[in-house]
């Protein structure tokens, strides 16, 4: 499972390999870049490819500062489908994906600046 060793504003560094752009990092590795369709407004389609890892657990980070929104229809969506969801600044969120890492069931998507 990748581990995230740093992070910084704009910034990422898992498993050793640095990466300036948005991620998804699931049990097989990282997707990069992560694009959505509103850069700082979280919609479903933008968890298109997390979804289809099929996660029991989804940790998205909103950024360094948490600009990005993610509004509470995303979140109910995400807890209908018997989805476990953290939303918070990224410095948190990737706290919680290194201690949650360990379950093959966990995403993270992750804002890297704002």
């Amino acid at each position: 499972m990748p581990t995230i060793c740093s992070y910084e504003f704009g910034r990422i560094v898992i498993d050793g390999v640095v990466y300036r752009m948005d991620v998804i990092i699931y049990h097989g590795g990282v997707l990069s870049p992560w694009w959505r369709k509103e850069g700082h407004r979280l919609c479903m389609d933008d968890l298109k490819e997390a979804l289809k890892l099929a996660p029991k657990v989804i940790i998205i980070g909103t950024g360094y500062y948490g600009c990005m929104d993610v509004p509470k229809e995303v979140r109910k969506q995400l807890e209908e489908l018997k989805i476990e969801v953290h939303v918070s600044d990224t410095r948190r969120a990737c706290s919680i994906y290194n201690e949650r890492k360990e379950c093959q069931s966990v995403v993270a998507a992750l804002h890297l600046t704002c």
